[in-house]
């Protein structure tokens, strides 16, 4: 199946420090909040040695209304300060889609 529908990804990946203490309760309760923003569409991620979260959305409206969310930039505080010892975050337009097997 292929979908043409053009939305937005947002694709973080990261490396953690060794303190890791909280940050699975917040990461539960962004991705609580993320899921009731306007334009939220879904979200994928794994962690292994290196993080990967992408979150899809409508719009790149959308994306800086989650990026402002005052909750959202509390944590933004608290992984910069004690959770992550880098990360990079990737904006991109999805024009196109293939799923197999689903």
């Amino acid at each position: 199946m292929i979908e043409k529908k053009i939305y937005y990804a947002v694709i973080f990946t990261s490396k953690q420090t060794v303190n890791t203490s909280g940050y699975e309760n917040m990461a539960s309760l962004m991705e609580g909040l993320a899921k009731k923003q306007k334009g939220f569409i879904r979200m994928d991620s794994a962690r292994n040695n290196i993080g990967i979260t992408v979150s899809y959305w409508e719009s790149l409206e959308d994306i800086k209304n989650w990026k402002r969310q005052s909750d959202h930039l509390k944590a933004q505080e608290k992984g910069k300060k004690d959770w992550y010892s880098w990360y990079h975050v990737r904006i991109c337009r999805v024009e196109h889609e293939y799923v197999f097997g689903i």
